[in-house]
């Protein structure tokens, strides 16, 4: 598993614009994830699908706020610092800026 641990990135949407953080977990032998969005009520997320590449973790995932859309998620780790991008349905592309390990 990559990317264990508890991360840090700045995001800038519609809806929200700051520091998220997220936990990324192993829950016995899958992964975990936990993301905290200040001032924002996180859905509940399915994970549907999940690949690792290398020190990318590609995924698919989908919320109870938008029912039956997929939600992709590609991250590249490198070191303690990372990079990406979430696709999500009616927002687009939103781009992880200076995403960094916290613990």
């Amino acid at each position: 598993m990559i990317g264990l641990g508890t991360w840090a990135c700045n995001v800038n949407t519609m809806f929200f614009s700051g520091e998220a953080k997220i936990r990324v977990f192993d829950d016995n032998g899958k992964y975990g994830f936990e993301l905290e969005v200040p001032g924002v009520t996180v859905p509940d997320i399915t994970i549907k699908k999940i690949e690792e590449d290398d020190d990318t973790i590609n995924a698919v995932v989908q919320t109870s706020l938008l029912p039956d859309k997929d939600i992709d998620l590609c991250v590249t780790f490198d070191g303690d610092e990372f990079d990406g991008f979430v696709k999500i349905p009616f927002l687009g592309k939103v781009k992880f800026k200076d995403g960094h390990r916290v613990a």
